[in-house]
């Protein structure tokens, strides 16, 4: 994604933000964050006919990259791979919980230890410790594979929601599983009552794609300053 394709996402994410909320738009508001959502993950997993923000991040991108930590950068320390695990393990929790209230894709397939991290939560409020056994020991051909099958469900959720379910509140059970779950770090309680507060949509257009393109976004920084140099 060039300059004025990711400023076209933009201009896209605000019209959704416009029509997600109106029945009338339902299908359009689906086909739109389809195409939204597509430009954030892999080319592999929508058959994208243009290279993705994600393909970007990853082209030529060396190991020793993905890993560093901590970064010299002004708005975060924090590793490549710790950005791509941290928007993945939050799509994850947020799309197959709150909105489908089904099993996250972690908890399936064996993933947590084809991943070699023993981190259920969503990352946040991490310890510079934590931050550094995930940056150096977690595989990333895993989490790689691990973020295609958790956007490919997001894909499959949001492609069966009927008219009027973009509305549904987020329901207190929900987020009961997600601390049952041990989903997000006691010490980040704050960011359960944030979601706790959000329709569908809202999960939509944050979690789910505008969170996504911020931290790539900043990931792509990140290689530039380390690859770059």
């Amino acid at each position: 994604m060039d300059l004025s394709q990711r400023k076209h996402w933009n201009e896209n994410h605000k019209k959704l933000t416009n029509i997600i909320l109106k029945p009338s738009e339902h299908q359009n508001s689906k086909e739109l964050f389809l195409s939204q959502h597509s430009l954030l993950h892999s080319s592999k997993i929508s058959n994208s006919p243009v290279a993705t923000l994600e393909d970007d991040l990853l082209k030529d991108l060396l190991e020793e990259s993905y890993r560093k930590y901590p970064i010299k950068a002004p708005d975060t320390r924090n590793s490549i791979v710790w950005h791509v695990w941290h928007v993945t393990r939050i799509e994850d929790m947020t799309m197959n919980i709150l909105v489908a209230e089904g099993d996250q894709v972690l908890h399936t397939d064996n993933w947590a230890k084809k991943l070699n991290v023993d981190y259920p939560h969503s990352g946040n409020e991490m310890t510079e410790i934590e931050i550094a056994d995930l940056s150096e020991n977690i595989d990333i051909n895993a989490l790689l594979e691990y973020r295609n099958e958790v956007g490919q469900k997001t894909r499959e959720i949001v492609s069966n929601l009927l008219p009027g379910e973009f509305r549904n509140k987020v329901e207190t059970r929900k987020i009961n599983i997600l601390k049952e779950q041990n989903a997000v770090k006691e010490e980040a309680s704050w960011l359960l009552e944030y979601w706790g507060n959000k329709t569908t949509a809202g999960l939509i257009l944050m979690p789910a794609t505008r969170h996504i393109f911020l931290h790539l976004n900043k990931s792509i920084r990140i290689k530039q300053r380390i690859q770059n140099n």
